[in-house]
């Protein structure tokens, strides 16, 4: 009989992102690596060194796919959290 294991890895989580990520399950028994797996990452950056280098070399003036990429960027764009305010 052949016993098929599969690999896994043990990670460390703030306990914020662990409560996200234990709300994130669709049904119960989801597991976290199928949670996980179903998440969408940003696959286009644009970092702030790379606006930056943008800015050096076109000045005020930017291409259509440079605007595209930083108009992607300001949508995916959060502010800051307030670790300061009373939630």
């Amino acid at each position: 009989m052949h016993n098929a294991c599969m690999a896994t890895k043990t990670i460390s989580l703030k306990l914020k992102a662990y409560e996200k990520l234990k709300m994130a399950r669709r049904y119960p028994g989801e597991s976290f690596s199928e949670v996980v797996m179903r998440a969408v990452w940003p696959e286009e950056t644009l970092t702030g060194a790379e606006f930056l280098d943008l800015s050096r070399k076109h000045g005020p003036f930017f291409d259509e796919d440079d605007l595209v990429r930083i108009e992607k960027a300001k949508r995916r764009d959060k502010p800051p959290v307030d670790k300061w305010s009373k939630r």
